[in-house]
């Protein structure tokens, strides 16, 4: 059998590997250097915004429902009482200036009283139930009123 001699594959010259490597290198370096750039921006613009907005308020948002339910009652402040009633009962709650205070909860026959918040609070609640059936009041002070901001009815599941 002759011998036939196979061509071999072009090689490149090493001037053409020196400058894929340098591309490849500077490549490496421009992507390090815009991470870094877009990092310290972020950062620096965070630091920026923290100190606005509900972002900035965490502490106060955590120690106002740490002091929950712990507010004081200014004893110059103008009081408007008033009665929601229903097929539950009553629940009489009285404003003291953005304050409400849950004085009672009377059940009507047939109902319970499940629960109610006395407050002084920015909203007081009570919870009435029979049988399977549950209502809740939430009631706040607006401009110095008790009003209700929600009136849920449930029916429970059997147990």
């Amino acid at each position: 059998m002759p011998d036939v001699a196979v061509p071999r594959p072009p090689q490149r010259p090493r001037r053409s590997r020196r400058r894929t490597w340098g591309y490849a290198a500077a490549w490496i370096v421009a992507a390090t250097l815009a991470v870094s750039v877009g990092v310290i921006a972020v950062s620096s613009v965070g630091d920026s915004l923290r100190g606005r907005g509900p972002i900035g308020q965490n502490e106060l948002i955590r120690t106002a429902e740490l002091n929950e339910g712990a507010a004081s009652i200014d004893p110059g402040s103008p009081r408007a009482s008033r009665t929601f009633s229903g097929e539950y009962g009553e629940f009489v709650v009285e404003c003291r200036g953005a304050l409400a205070l849950g004085v009672e909860a009377r059940p009507a026959r047939g109902w319970r009283t499940v629960s109610y918040e006395p407050g002084p609070d920015d909203d007081v609640d009570a919870v009435f139930s029979r049988g399977g059936l549950s209502v809740e009041l939430e009631v706040f002070c607006n401009q110095g009123a008790p009003t209700i901001a929600e009136l849920e009815r449930k029916t429970l599941p059997d147990d």
